[in-house]
């Protein structure tokens, strides 16, 4: 099925040391550079904050900042930002971090930026004004644009092309709507004189002022557009969608050189060496580098990525072809499986529901839970993702009883994310097809640190589950694609060797039972579905 995962405990330490990055040596020398103490920074601008973390020449955070923005629901299914707020905060945190570590911007060899992927900015070419809100990945609105693409029969050459299905959580038909909807923008567009990118593109252009109109192979992937065997923007697709090509970026490796920050910014201008959106970023930080290697993320939403080398394998189930990483002009393909609601289901319980006020909460009161209730909770907020891709049905609740409370829905809350994942990992077993292997998720994200939710992934996906020591894998994913092409860092086979395990949960819930609440689950979507 899978490749498993070892972890010697050994492998905690940088190559040559009997125990860590700073009894070997490389904190204080830095072998890898040559040079004494350089520091990568690292801009993780997520869905609803922007962080900026300080690395050291170990890999180890030395400092981080970190800033919440609006959210923006004008209408029901729409999600915006306001991408002014996405620079105000990376420019904030990144100065943050920097005073934090007490360390001068000139001791920094690179910057590496990791991003919500899909995400929608137009700007102006020569202002850099957007001109219309970004269109967040979660964003529905263009549903039926979908539907309507995919009755004139668009969808299988798309698919073959990306790797995606034709729905409105990619770039593309975001980028339609705006050009669509903004009085002007097309014929602007059509002029050479507006931009579009995804938000890693959109800060790179304003940190350089400008001067670098790029993106990673990664990002461009997710955004419709883009043909991931051929390794460039299709014209095909671009012509269906009605978008002038010269929008577009320049598409690069996640290790490369996307330009220098203005001056003025930092004080001192200094190199982007590394990009990946999100996940992919996460992938690299949990060092699944290996075909069959598996990780998933639970943050806003859920993602988990099976490396499946430089093979794209096109799936059967409703997954997503993608792109790992491209490093040296190679990608690196995988197969992943998109959950839209994760984290933020404890977010709703908290705002939504106002039950609890904090998300360390939840443990404790899904513990107090009733075992012998049976709520389910089908968190379709925003539809649901893969397997099922239905943007149309919403979250529903089953299973109450008058003495259901508080403390079961937050069981259902969370157990909602262990279901959710079992359902990809079945349909990436399915189109993976490796006989007699077991998988060991390795997984990242606010959500994998709660033991309980963790161990209720395990009982259900009845699979190890394995907690890396460094929490930040996204972060520090990105930071090592900056660094290592700056030098500072060591070369793949050296970092992964590196990753160590904090915590592996193992299942603890009899075949039987394990059964008998999927099949429960299984039952509760359906019923969402046909609602």
């Amino acid at each position: 099925m899978f490749h498993i995962i070892t972890d010697p405990e050994a492998a905690s330490a940088w190559p040559g040391s009997t125990s860590s990055p700073v009894a070997a040596g490389y904190l204080q020398t830095n072998e890898f550079a040559g040079v004494r103490m350089s520091y990568i920074l690292a801009i993780d601008q997520g869905t609803t904050s922007t962080r900026a973390i300080v690395f050291d020449g170990a890999l180890s955070v030395v400092s981080d900042a970190q800033e919440e923005f609006a959210q923006h629901f004008p209408q029901s299914g729409w999600v915006e930002h306001d991408p002014e707020d996405l620079w105000t905060t990376t420019l904030a945190t990144c100065r943050g971090a920097i005073e934090r570590a007490g360390i001068n911007a000139s001791q920094l060899a690179g910057i590496g930026i990791t991003n919500q992927r899909e995400t929608v900015i137009v700007w102006d070419r020569k202002t850099g004004d957007p001109i219309h809100n970004a269109i967040v990945w979660q964003d529905r609105r263009t549903a039926a644009m979908c539907s309507d693409l995919r009755a004139a029969g668009h969808e299988p050459m798309i698919t073959e092309r990306t790797g995606l299905l034709l729905d409105p959580y990619f770039s593309g038909t975001k980028l339609k709507w705006i050009l669509d909807h903004v009085e002007g923008a097309r014929a602007r567009a059509a002029r050479g004189e507006l931009l579009f990118g995804t938000v890693d593109c959109f800060l790179i252009w304003r940190l350089t002022g400008g001067a670098s109109h790029a993106t990673d192979a990664t990002n461009a992937a997710r955004t419709m557009l883009y043909d991931i065997r051929k390794g460039r923007w299709s014209q095909t697709i671009c012509d269906v969608f009605d978008i002038p090509m010269q929008m577009l970026p320049e598409v690069k490796d996640c290790a490369a050189d996307f330009g220098m920050t203005e001056a003025d910014l930092f004080g001192i201008s200094i190199p982007i060496h590394g990009v990946a959106g999100d996940q992919q970023a996460a992938t690299v930080g949990q060092a699944c580098f290996e075909p069959g290697m598996l990780k998933s993320t639970y943050g806003t939403g859920c993602f988990a990525l099976l490396n499946t080398g430089d093979t794209p394998v096109m799936s059967k189930n409703r997954l997503l072809t993608t792109i790992a990483y491209q490093l040296d002009g190679k990608p690196t393909y995988a197969l992943e499986g998109s959950i839209f609601v994760a984290g933020a289901v404890v977010q709703w319980l908290r705002d939504g529901l106002q039950i609890i006020s904090d998300a360390t909460e939840t443990q404790a009161l899904a513990e107090q839970a009733d075992p012998h209730q049976n709520v389910v909770l089908v968190p379709a907020f925003v539809g649901l993702g893969a397997p099922y891709w239905n943007p149309e049905c919403r979250g529903a609740v089953f299973g109450l009883t008058r003495g259901s409370g508080p403390a079961e829905i937050a069981k259902a809350a969370l157990e909602s994310v262990g279901f959710q994942t079992r359902d990809l990992l079945e349909a990436m077993a399915a189109d993976w097809q490796k006989d007699g292997v077991q998988p060991t998720l390795r997984v990242d994200g606010g959500m994998s640190a709660s033991d309980w939710a963790m161990q209720f992934l395990s009982d259900i996906i009845a699979a190890p589950v394995d907690r890396p020591k460094i929490h930040e894998t996204t972060a520090l994913g990105v930071a090592w694609l900056a660094g290592m092409h700056a030098g500072v860092y060591p070369e793949q086979d050296e970092f992964a060797a590196t990753w160590a395990r904090e915590t592996q949960f193992k299942p603890q819930m009899d075949d039987a039972q394990r059964n008998a609440k999927y099949a429960i689950w299984q039952k509760a979507v359906r019923a969402t579905l046909s609602f």
